[in-house]
């Protein structure tokens, strides 16, 4: 595992994890399907599906923390702001040798270059959102999302993983 090469596949991932539509029932479905495996697995996090209008999904399963939800937070406005995942935005700051702070000016308490948060795009409207889980470590945390949508989105998961 380089830098690189995991920029270079969730560069692949957000290309080709793009929704034809969504809406708040497809939020509220896709926070579900993720609730849903999250437990099957009996995996301890937080999830969080926003538009960038309104919350949408919100779910803490057991084994999770009080914080969890503030790296939600704190991931999801990574997303927000640069409009890419969070894992990307935190291998290139690493790449760089730099932070959110030095670089942006963007204080560490509201914000996180951690895997967990990925954009939601919409193919005629761009990024919309985000969907966020926290409670893995960063590159798990990435990889389930990443997972999900590919469930969601009819892609092949192995074709889009790091090591696809």
């Amino acid at each position: 595992m380089t830098i690189e090469a995991d920029l270079e596949a969730i560069a692949r991932q957000e290309k080709a994890l793009v929704f034809e539509a969504f809406d708040l029932d497809a939020g509220w479905a896709l926070g579900n399907h993720i609730r849903a495996r999250a437990r099957e697995r009996g995996l301890g996090i937080v999830i969080d599906v926003t538009l960038f209008s309104a919350p949408v999904f919100y779910a803490a399963l057991p084994g999770s923390t009080p914080d969890n939800a503030n790296w939600v937070r704190r991931k999801r406005n990574c997303v927000v702001r640069f409009l890419r995942s969070s894992y990307a935005t935190g291998l290139m700051l690493a790449r760089q040798n730099v932070t959110l702070a030095g670089k942006f000016g963007l204080p560490e308490a509201d914000y996180a270059a951690h895997g967990g948060s990925f954009p939601l795009t919409v193919a005629s409207a761009g990024c919309i959102g985000a969907i966020t889980v926290s409670g893995l470590p960063q590159r798990e945390d990435h990889r389930f999302v990443v997972e999900m949508l590919c469930d969601r989105l009819g892609e092949d998961f192995a074709a889009l993983d790091f090591s696809g």
